[in-house]
Order: structure tokens, then sequence, then C-alpha cells
């Protein structure tokens, strides 16, 4: 028996944070798995709800998002519930969300369960809490802060149409042969568009140093953020996962002296409570 497989062979090289009775841990350069950073920033994706563009088959920027239907409200509901009762969120430093409807709906639906400890005594409305009558408040949300960096996919002047319509008037696309071609005149490219959300989460993590970000956003967004945050072979020159990211899911990233880790994809556990 080789020392390895006496010390749990592979497993073993996992080092940082199994507790090990002896004391050692792998070289840094052989870990499978990383320490947490004291100072790191956590970046939490929450895709919307199912919105309205998605049931109705509408191309849903600015013109064609008609906000959430109501099984999207249901859904993020969901995830409000379960984190207020977990509190795994509670205390988010800054809470984002595209300018799409459908993004702000959901910022606006989980944020009570952000909220952290009162900064003070709060009597009356135009204080942002209320009082129990013992001089107690109630935490405040944070308040939603909309960036447009953080939307899906800027569809210029197929905004609005029915995918029929767009068809009709721009033809067929196959972004899987050509990712640099725009979905029309004015939108974005694949490309295009994940470069821009690689960017812009750049900026959030530079912004909120370690700091908890939590981010209303896409399914777009949240792929965009695996292929320009993961080693994925061509990532940034127009490869695509075609995840299936369900709504009102979370995806969660921690970011540590510039480097990226997922910490989680897709958690909607939530969900499977509410359908049984």
């Amino acid at each position: 028996m080789t020392a390895a497989s006496a010390n749990g062979g592979f497993d073993a090289l996992a080092g940082a944070g199994t507790g090990s009775s002896t004391g050692a841990s792998p070289p840094p350069g052989i870990r499978t798995l990383s320490a947490p950073g004291d100072g790191a920033t956590r970046i939490v994706l929450i895709r919307h709800g199912e919105a309205v563009c998605n049931v109705s088959g509408v191309c849903g920027g600015p013109i064609g998002c008609g906000g959430l239907t109501r099984l999207g409200r249901l859904q993020v509901e969901a995830l409000r519930d379960r984190l207020l009762k977990t509190g795994e969120l509670a205390g988010a430093d800054v809470l984002y969300a595209s300018v799409l409807p459908r993004a702000i709906e959901t910022a606006t639906i989980v944020a009570p369960a952000l909220a952290g400890d009162p900064i003070g005594p709060v009597t009356g409305p135009d204080g942002g809490g209320s009082a129990d009558g013992r001089g107690a408040t109630s935490p405040r949300p944070p308040v939603v802060v909309t960036e447009c960096g953080l939307c899906e996919l800027h569809p210029g002047d197929a905004d609005g149409l029915t995918w029929d319509e767009f068809t009709v008037k721009f033809g067929t696309l196959n972004w899987d042969i050509h990712p640099e071609q725009a979905i029309a005149p004015g939108g974005e490219s694949w490309t295009g568009f994940v470069s821009r959300v690689g960017a812009m989460l750049d900026t959030l993590a530079a912004r909120h140093p370690g700091q908890l970000v939590v981010v209303a956003c896409h399914a777009g967004v949240v792929e965009a953020s695996l292929l320009t945050k993961v080693p994925v072979s061509g990532g940034g020159d127009g490869a695509r996962l075609k995840l299936r990211t369900k709504h009102a899911s979370m995806t969660t990233w921690e970011v540590d002296s510039g480097e990226w880790r997922l910490l989680a994809f897709n958690d909607a556990a939530h969900q499977a409570a509410q359908q049984a």
C-alpha cells in the first residue's frame, strides 16, 4: 500500500479545510480544494423568475420585456422565503439588477431577505424602517441599483418582435457558426455580449472588495460568467454552453485576489419545496 492510498488516495490532495488531524496540508500548487479567503468578494447571480417574454415568444429587450408572469413572481417569492428562513444572504452589501423590468421586479421581491442588522433607531416611514413599539427597528433591505451592463444580450432592432417576425425581418442566425454576428442592427453579437458581461463582473468585483454582492440578472449573464471566469475552451471566442439555468436560481462566485471560483450553479432547491 502506498502512502497516498493509506492517507485517502487522490482525495488526500484536497488539503485546505479538511481538518486533518496530522496538521499536514498538500502544497498549494497541487491542492484540489482552495482555502476560503477572508477578504474575498462573493457575487450571487439570481436569474429572474419566469417572464412574460419567455412565454409569449417575444424578444425581451427594454421594449419587449413585460416583467414577470404570476408563476415567475411565485418562483422568486419562494426564493425570498428560503432566504428569509436560512439567512444565507442576510446583510448583503449591495443589490444590483439589470435595467430590464423582469430583473428589477425580481430584485425588489428578493430585497427583504437581504436585510442585515438595523443601522439605528427608525421612528417612521421617512426613515426607511419601522419601530416595533419597544425601540427596536426592522432591518433595512438594500436599495436596488440598476446596471445596463447586467442586461441580457442587447437585441437592437429585434426588440419587441415575436421570433416569427424576427425571422421574417432578419432571416436566420446561427451563433454556433457565426458568434460574431449581431442579432440585429443596433444589437450585440454573442461574442460581444459575453465580453461585456465579463467586464461588468470584473467591475463589480473591483467596486466591492470583500463584500457580498447580489445581482438579479438573466440566463445569458449566468452563462457568460462561466464562459469568462472558468477555463472554458473558446470561452471568449464564441463557445456556447447552452445551459439550463432555472428561473429564480442562484449561481455563486467567490473572487479572491483576482481569481474567480464557482461555489454553486443553478441552485433552485426552494422550487422543489414549492412543487412538493
